[in-house]
């Protein structure tokens, strides 16, 4: 969910501090300074006024907005996504604009316009944020009943083309195939789910720069084709574990990433306090991330005519742009060491009876990797990242002081 910006003044500071010369760049948009970060809101109403009052309210310390109205009706309104993007582009604001998945009677136009708005809008435009929890969806769902109950009720040979009608995830995807038999075959199957899913395929085809978010196996959302990815930081999951599994996918298949406040309670007030997203978003940055944004859903409360977000979460966002984001450079973006796990191990390291592709329980390997996994996160904290080990992508394009694999003694 980010996007791109024209420039119309750039603007070279070179900043003489304590323990030497730092410099660092600011670009200067209509009518504010942008950080070498994208921050910003991830709006999530319902309506062209919503979209402007948020815009209006954040536009002097943020320098992106994500039009992530994917579920709402605002994706069939060709005109009211204009004249979002465009206000939100006058404003001086990057833009990603999430139009949902491809459905027939709005594909054409939506495929178009964002493909058009590479042009349109220019550098302000950064992409589509395509699809959401492409793997955590998949992974959580409940494959085990599934298949038991299709064996019990059919006398028909299972194919997964025909779970399509009840699980969307993989509608139009055209996979088929028996329950899987190893986890080579499952990395497969999850791969070309992503890169095929529902309309993906159109925007690679198209040159659209992809986004989304995730909580699992960012690892195999870089495969399936994504550019640039978010951990979905807020919920009861490690920060620390998210950043060390996501910044190391990146790092290795040279990617960008970054990091969305999500939800921590799903009830209201659904977002985290003030001072701990501030907390977040500056842990995110000091350790690299690109893009850093609050998801700002839903709309429900007719007090707050700015969704879920209240007065203490714009003052965590207008502090963090103005004494964090703009003012200094990322203390930890590279990780010091490493952890190395096995090729197409799709375990959803949450906790250590988690399950490997969604599908299978925790085997022999899931312990030590969890344990192994916990004593590297307390002795490296925010400087691990956490790998696959996979030829394409060599430990080398990472220059880890420290490399550890997932079957050693760690002393």
């Amino acid at each position: 969910m980010t996007r791109t910006y024209a420039l119309s003044v750039v603007l070279v500071i070179t900043l003489l501090v304590a323990s030497g010369t730092l410099l660092v760049s600011y670009t200067q948009s209509s009518n504010n300074p942008s950080a070498t970060v994208y921050v910003g809101v991830a709006f999530g109403g319902t309506t062209i006024e919503q979209a402007k009052l948020l815009i209006d309210r954040t536009k002097t310390y943020t320098n992106l907005f994500i039009l992530d109205c994917g579920i709402n009706p605002i994706s069939t309104n060709e005109s009211a996504v204009k004249e979002i993007c465009d206000y939100a582009t006058n404003a001086g604001l990057n833009i990603i604009v999430n139009l949902g998945t491809r459905t027939p009677e709005n594909w054409e136009w939506q495929l178009r316009f964002l493909n058009d708005s590479k042009v349109l809008y220019g550098d302000k435009y950064l992409g589509a944020y395509y699809d959401d929890e492409p793997i955590g969806i998949p992974f959580d769902w409940n494959w085990t009943e599934y298949w038991q109950n299709y064996i019990l009720n059919t006398n028909s040979t299972y194919t997964r083309s025909s779970l399509l009608p009840i699980y969307n995830k993989l509608q139009e995807a055209n996979l088929t195939g028996a329950q899987p038999q190893s986890y080579a075959e499952e990395a497969q199957w999850y791969n070309a789910l992503i890169s095929r899913n529902r309309g993906h395929v159109d925007l690679n085809n198209n040159n659209i720069t992809t986004f989304t978010s995730d909580y699992l196996l960012y690892w195999y959302g870089y495969l399936g084709g994504y550019d640039k990815m978010f951990a979905q930081v807020g919920w009861n999951l490690s920060l620390t574990q998210q950043i060390a599994e996501l910044r190391g996918s990146a790092t290795l298949q040279s990617k960008e990433w970054g990091a969305i406040v999500t939800w921590k309670y799903n009830e209201p007030p659904y977002l985290d306090s003030g001072t701990n997203i501030y907390n977040q978003m500056v842990t995110a940055y000091n350790v690299g991330a690109k893009y850093i944004t609050i998801f700002n859903y839903p709309y429900n409360n007719t007090d707050n005519p700015y969704g879920t977000l209240t007065d203490e979460h714009f003052r965590a966002l207008e502090r963090f742009w103005n004494q964090v984001a703009t003012k200094a450079a990322p203390t930890q973006a590279d990780a010091e060491a490493v952890l190395v796990l096995p090729t197409d191990y799709g375990f959803g390291l949450r906790r250590v009876n988690d399950k490997i592709w969604g599908f299978w329980g925790p085997d022999d390997k899931s312990a030590p990797i969890w344990n192994t996994t916990q004593v590297l996160l307390g002795r490296y904290g925010l400087g691990l990242d956490i790998v696959y080990d996979d030829p394409q992508y060599p430990l080398s394009l990472g220059n880890y002081s420290k490399v550890y694999f997932w079957n050693q003694t760690i002393t």
